[in-house]
């Protein structure tokens, strides 16, 4: 048994039981509180952060060419100054190949565990992960540490416990006999190899740049892949980051550190499509929008291709106990990282003829204002849930819609900047809110990347899930939610979402709605247009090895 892996064995084995149990377990600390971890922590992860600035960021791999990168910090304003090695994708390419063999051929319990040493590193160094992705994704310093450090972290450990369980099934040998005719039994010693299918492309996204970042790498890596990491050219310094602990493991654990690379680029000078099409490249792992995400499950079917994109995440409200505590828990997922996330909520169906709340009635109009008035609430304190925006796009997306309200219902909420002392610079806006009617689909059947949502008017509860699950099956869905009394009608919601390939929460408060746990949440399901392949479950990992054998005549 290799060194690593029983230095992490314990670990590895509590994520194998929370993912059969599904219970909710981490193994990653989520908070940054000093309280946890010391005054120093925090101060030297900013001052690593910071040293970084202005610099060639300190990576040797084969094949550059140049310097590249056009980082800008949505909370400043300012460029990071950063600059990374600008790759010839082929001289990289050769290297790979020529660090492949060592790598395929050792047990799957080294590679596992060289792929759990990096996680724990990777652990290690939250505070600048977390500094690093607030100033090029935008998230706040809180999301920043937790969801795209450790959540991201244990969906990481995640893969890596079903790789483990997959590549378990295969024994490594077997002894076979068996009578032919009235001859003596013939009697075959059999070898089983673990085969890797090649390079493994992980194209990660701006907003949550290691959220698939670390269950691709290690789900590629763990069964014998090589892993090119495509950085998004606003977010490139926290992948930067993994691909350097990574390579220091690697190199010290006696392999090659160029199973481990990484291609940045800029938007005026991209290189994921070389990668793609690259005839070295047997895996795609894409975290993104939903119009390149189809493209490449189109174009690229002679690959490997998993996809986590976006959809319609729908709201069917038909009746609630408490309407503030439910339009709280509605509101924090519009404001939460400013509606940048794949699961937040942008579509809010309510029946025109308004709902049973409490002990009265709600009209159409009261729900539309206790979601308003929650959103206004959660904005008192906007730096920690909202961010920033993280492309200027945005601001246009919701200048248009705004446009669009008074065409196709009425402004509910109006949008601004928000307000950051810390950072007077920072590119923000408050949710849009509009009221539309189901008149308007065409409105809101594609994801708004951005802080825009819908209170759509129907005529009936049925006819808001209808729409909703009709939405979800054609459009796609990550999430989506019910809120209702009636358990008759919670459990047509359920089998409505379901027969539409989506997942569905019911009567969700108290907790952010977002949130998707690793271990216990089948993060997207494959069966709807918002991707086609889920973190975590055996299909995310088993495919990415084939088994050959070999088989001798013995006494």
């Amino acid at each position: 048994m290799s060194a690593l892996y029983q230095k992490h064995r314990e670990t590895l084995d509590k994520a194998i039981d929370a993912c059969n149990k599904r219970y909710s377990w981490t193994a990653y600390p989520e908070s940054p509180s000093s309280k946890i971890w010391g005054q120093e922590p925090p101060l030297a992860g900013k001052a690593r952060f910071e040293s970084m600035l202005g610099k060639h960021y300190p990576s040797q791999q084969p094949g550059e060419i140049g310097r590249t990168g056009a980082e800008i910090s949505p909370y400043t304003g300012e460029p990071l100054g950063i600059t990374y090695p600008q790759m010839d994708i082929d001289v990289l390419y050769g290297a790979i190949s020529a660090a492949m063999p060592s790598w395929r051929d050792a047990t799957p319990q080294t590679r596992i565990g060289v792929c759990l040493e990096i996680l724990d590193r990777c652990a290690a160094q939250l505070f600048e992960n977390a500094h690093a992705t607030m100033h090029t994704s935008g998230q706040s310093y809180i999301m920043a540490f937790a969801g795209s450090g450790a959540n991201a972290l244990d969906r990481g450990l995640e893969a890596l416990a079903y790789a483990s369980k997959a590549m378990e099934d295969v024994p490594g040998s077997a002894t076979w006999e068996r009578q032919f005719g009235k001859g003596g039994a013939a009697r075959l010693h059999k070898r089983y190899r673990i085969m890797p299918r090649g390079v493994g492309v992980v194209v990660c996204c701006a907003t949550f740049p290691l959220w698939n970042g670390y269950p691709a790498m290690c789900a590629s890596l763990a069964t014998g892949n090589p892993v090119v990491l495509k950085p998004h050219p606003a977010a490139i310094l926290p992948v930067a980051l993994l691909t350097t602990v990574a390579r220091e493991v690697l190199a010290e654990q006696g392999f090659d550190p160029n199973l481990v690379s990484m291609v940045a680029d800029t938007r005026d000078e991209p290189a994921t499509m070389p990668l793609l099409q690259h005839p070295q490249t047997a895996i795609i792992d894409f975290t993104g929008s939903p119009r390149f995400g189809q493209w490449i499950e189109r174009n690229c079917s002679e690959k490997l291709v998993y996809t986590e994109t976006a959809g319609c995440n729908s709201v069917v409200i038909e009746s609630c106990e408490d309407l503030p505590a439910m339009a709280g828990a509605i509101a924090h997922s519009l404001c939460q990282a400013s509606a940048q996330m794949c699961t937040s909520v942008q579509n809010i169906h309510v029946p025109a003829g308004g709902i049973a709340a409490g002990d009265g009635h709600a009209s159409f109009d009261e729900v539309s204002a206790a979601l308003v008035e929650a959103v206004d609430r959660h904005l008192a304190n906007p730096q920690v849930l909202c961010g920033t925006l993280v492309d200027e796009a945005i601001l246009s997306t919701v200048d248009r819609y705004r446009s669009l309200a008074t065409e196709h219902g009425r402004l509910l909420r109006d949008s601004a900047p928000l307000d950051y002392p810390d950072f007077p610079n920072a590119r923000t806006a408050s949710p849009l809110m509009l009221e539309v009617t189901d008149a308007s689909r065409d409105l809101y059947r594609d994801e708004i990347f951005g802080p825009v949502s819908f209170v759509i008017k129907s005529e009936s509860a049925e006819a808001c899930l209808l729409d909703a699950t009709t939405n979800a099956r054609e459009c796609g869905a990550i999430t989506s939610h019910v809120y209702s009394r009636d358990e008759a009608f919670l459990d047509r919601a359920e089998q409505a979402y379901n027969n539409a390939g989506a997942s569905v929460a019911c009567n969700l408060i108290g907790m952010p709605i977002n949130f998707a746990a690793a271990y216990s949440d089948y993060h997207v399901s494959g069966l709807n247009p918002a991707g086609n392949a889920c973190l975590a479950d055996l299909a995310f990992v088993a495919n990415r090895f084939r088994i050959v054998q070999s088989k001798r005549m013995g006494s």
